[in-house]
């Protein structure tokens, strides 16, 4: 894989490629670069029938604090319409989206705090299996902003329950591995010192399977993920954002 990687450390094992958040200085915070590098990585998947498995996993004490505040509003200060923001909505779904609907099995390894957009991507990989320490919290309300990234909200509505999500959102409280697994939103848990070792129960049997069979057992699973949905409005997450940034701007004083 492409050395080249600003934000990502990609390796490439034999049928499985293992994506790495590489920056933890800044709590792996996905960044309109870590979406742009992403896009690549897993475009470069895509078009190699030869990779079975990816695994997602973040650098240093947590997986991912989620999006870059600082970023935000730096690029509505930038452009106030906001189109630069849509921009942005516009790759995170392109990204969860090739997470999701890849040919590739996507395993999520999570650890520390895992936080808003982190959770976000974590959510449209097809495994997930985390350490029995990690946290999870979904703050945007309490940030002033909707859950508008990526499509995450409907994802995380049909794998967790539309009445559990509604509580966690409006209270903005976090969750443990344990509440995590009861709501699927973790399919194993495991001590940390043991996290790697559940990967690679699943990594074994997945790369002997066929490539075609795999891709479509994906491609079957996700019609009918989509099929469970009478509407979604995921399309619309960039420029919700970029609404909600700019009330918020306002609330501040900001022009």
């Amino acid at each position: 894989m492409d050395p080249g990687y600003r934000t990502l450390d990609v390796t490439r094992e034999g049928h499985v490629v293992r994506v790495r958040f590489d920056t933890p200085e800044a709590g792996n915070a996905v960044t309109g670069t870590v979406l742009a590098e992403l896009l690549a990585v897993l475009g470069a998947v895509r078009d190699d029938p030869d990779v079975r498995v990816l695994v997602l996993s973040g650098a240093g004490p947590d997986f991912s604090l989620g999006g870059d505040l600082d970023e935000f509003d730096g690029l509505m200060a930038k452009d106030p319409t906001g189109a630069h923001i849509a921009a942005l909505g516009d790759r995170a779904r392109r990204v969860c989206e090739a997470l999701a609907g890849g040919s590739a099995v996507t395993v999520a390894r999570l650890h520390g705090r895992v936080v808003g957009a982190g959770l976000a991507l974590a959510l449209f990989c097809d495994l997930r299996a985390g350490a029995d320490s990690t946290r999870f919290r979904m703050p945007e309300l309490a940030v002033g902003l909707p859950i508008a990234w990526g499509g995450a909200l409907p994802r995380l509505m049909h794998e967790a329950g539309a009445a559990r999500v509604r509580e966690l959102l409006l209270m903005g409280s976090g969750f443990g591995a344990a509440t995590a697994k009861e709501m699927s939103v973790l399919h194993r848990v495991a001590p940390e010192a043991e996290l790697d070792d559940v990967i690679q129960q699943w990594i074994r049997p997945l790369v002997r399977r066929s490539p075609t069979a795999l891709r479509v057992t994906k491609a079957v699973l996700g019609s009918y993920a989509a099929a469970a949905r009478t509407a979604d409005a995921s399309l619309l997450d960039g420029e919700l954002l970029a609404a909600a940034l700019a009330a918020r701007r306002e609330e501040r004083g900001r022009p």
